[in-house]
């Protein structure tokens, strides 16, 4: 089980700011081999979902309110730690992520891009592919929508 902390980013400490970044580019940039702008100038409009266990970052994602984003509130940035996911921590993450976005932005309909693999662990969390496949930083994502 995972504690979930919710903050904005003017109220994220050094260390958790620093704590997200790492596991960002430790799997979005060196495990999945991707060289990317992961540090996009959006931080600072979103809400962070930090998922700890044991008091280390082991889960996280970022969500925006309706129009920060896309047209709809949207989640993005969506990781778990490598050797964590045996845990089902992403449903974790996620889960907390879709009723933070309901509490604090008080919508059901929220956009994502997913990675192309993915689609049945979002489809599992009841969001529906939208659209063609397109590449987002040399990766097969795809639009998927929640109502």
């Amino acid at each position: 089980m995972l504690t979930i902390k919710i903050s904005a980013f003017n109220e994220l400490s050094i260390y958790e700011l620093y704590s997200l970044l790492q596991l960002r580019s430790e799997v979005f940039v060196v495990e999945q081999d991707c060289v990317y702008q992961d540090i996009d100038g959006k931080d600072q409009n979103a809400l962070h979902v930090l998922g700890y266990k044991n008091k280390s970052l082991v889960a996280y994602t970022r969500i925006f309110k309706r129009g920060d984003y896309f047209k709809e509130a949207s989640i993005g940035r969506v990781v778990v730690l490598e050797n964590e996911r045996k845990h089902s921590y992403g449903y974790d993450i996620m889960k907390a992520s879709i009723d933070a976005i309901k509490m604090y932005y008080d919508t059901t309909e929220i956009k994502i891009s997913a990675q192309v693999y993915l689609k049945r662990f979002y489809n599992n969390l009841e969001f529906k592919e939208i659209g063609e496949e397109y590449l987002e930083d040399g990766i097969p994502h795809i639009a998927m929508l929640r109502s």
